[in-house]
């Protein structure tokens, strides 16, 4: 089994899905309470929550399924933070930071599954 905590991938998905909860929900309208803002919250703790359940399985197939299933959240949270600023519920310098943060987890991801999937390939040959 693997430690996600060993993670650089987890800990940049977990910082991002603080930062959302604490600087870019925590400041949305009332009326957000139940909808947008639980729809970013949800969609960026799945991710670093996808990272820890892979982490639990017992093969390389299962892993980067999980890593996938992170991947496709981290999109999910990528467009609802889109969303957030067009409707104006976040100002432009932290939309910016949480770019970059998102950009960052995605690359991650991306490099992580690539790597998986080669050595898989090249050890089943």
């Amino acid at each position: 089994m693997r430690n996600y905590k060993n993670y650089d991938v987890w800990q940049k998905a977990h910082e991002l899905c603080l930062f959302i909860y604490r600087e870019i929900t925590s400041v949305f309208p009332p009326e957000e309470k139940y909808g947008l803002a639980s729809q970013l919250r949800r969609a960026s703790s799945s991710t670093p929550l996808n990272i820890v359940e892979g982490c639990g399985r017992n093969s390389d197939k299962d892993f980067v399924r999980f890593l996938d299933m992170a991947l496709g959240f981290t999109h999910e949270t990528e467009y609802c933070l889109l969303l957030t600023f067009e409707l104006g519920f976040v100002q432009k310098e932290k939309y910016e930071i949480v770019s970059e943060m998102i950009n960052k987890v995605k690359a991650m991801l991306i490099g992580l599954i690539r790597a998986i999937r080669i050595t898989t390939t090249t050890f089943s040959k």
